[in-house]
């Protein structure tokens, strides 16, 4: 079985689940997940989770990300994107009246960051149904703003009705909502015509791996190098190996005291890296700030029955 990561590029078409589901049958392995939800028309960077990898989820969804937006201006649709059903659409004048400088303006009003509404059409869950859900019933719901941080917006291209953007943002912001928003602040509307997600925290586009390359890579016998261990996502937390002593305990999952760690009397750091007494990576640990001990945060190999 497969354990580590893959930078896959999720093309059109495919949800992210989709993604998932074709790899469990190319690598022949159930134990698979992804890391966050790409629209079906969206491509680029879906970092995937294999065998023990899958505990890392929580760590991954946290990372920031960035990606190229294609923005139409002059059109509004009830999925802020061009899949949408149109809802409005400016005339012409409007349009070819906008300048460059009020365009960038707009866009630049959002960078920093911003209290961002969810959009209706999200997998965000309310009273435990999905926004999606109940935008297909027909039914919109308050959402509470959720505040965004997105350091850097650039303006790669404007050819109207079209803006191509480039945007760092933190987890859980919405490019449709933003392209959205961008269009209201100039007064004409504005719908996402096209996403590319060229990062997630570490993960580039440059590296990625498209399903059918990552299939031929399989048969071949020569996917190993691109299967990124656990432990290469924690280099910036100290190595440790226990004493062989304390085996035992780190195989199940058992709190380690600083003398079992090999650690001064400090400890390590909040974080470390736990390996055995031989040198293989088992698991992160965190420290306990009263007890000088260190206990599991997240165990990447299944303790011993």
């Amino acid at each position: 079985m497969w354990n580590g990561l893959l930078n896959v590029y999720k093309e059109a078409g495919y949800t992210s689940n989709d993604v998932v589901a074709r790899l469990r049958g190319i690598l022949r392995q159930k134990k698979i997940g992804h890391t966050g939800t790409l629209d079906p028309a969206a491509v680029g960077v879906l970092p995937v989770l294999l065998g023990t990898a899958c505990r890392l989820s929580e760590y991954l969804t946290d990372h920031d990300k960035t990606y190229r937006a294609v923005l139409r201006l002059g059109v509004t649709t009830d999925t802020q994107d061009m899949t949408g059903t149109v809802l409005n659409e400016a005339g012409q004048a409007q349009l070819k009246a906008l300048s460059e400088h009020e365009i960038a303006q707009a866009a630049f009003f959002f960078q920093g960051g911003y209290d961002q509404v969810p959009p209706m059409y999200s997998a965000k869950q309310i009273g435990g149904k999905r926004l999606y859900d109940l935008a297909r019933e027909g039914k919109v719901v308050e959402r509470k703003p959720v505040h965004v941080e997105i350091p850097k917006i650039e303006i790669e291209e404007i050819s109207l009705p079209l803006v191509t953007l480039k945007i760092d943002c933190s987890k859980g912001t919405y490019i449709r909502t933003l392209c959205a928003d961008i269009g209201e602040r100039l007064g004409v509307g504005g719908a996402m015509e096209h996403l590319e997600r060229l990062r997630v925290g570490g993960f580039f586009i440059g590296d990625s791996l498209s399903l059918g390359r990552i299939e031929a890579l399989s048969k071949s016998g020569e996917l190993a190098p691109y299967v990124i261990p656990c432990e290469e996502m924690f280099l910036d937390c100290l190595r440790v190996r226990t004493i062989p002593e304390a085996d035992r305990k780190l195989l199940n999952g058992n709190e380690l005291t600083m003398r079992e760690l090999g650690l001064p009397p400090r400890g390590g750091g909040d974080m470390i890296r736990v390996c055995d007494s031989a040198g293989t990576f088992y698991a992160l640990y965190r420290q306990m700030p009263s007890a000088g001990t260190y206990r599991p945060y997240r165990m990447l190999r299944p303790p011993e029955e």
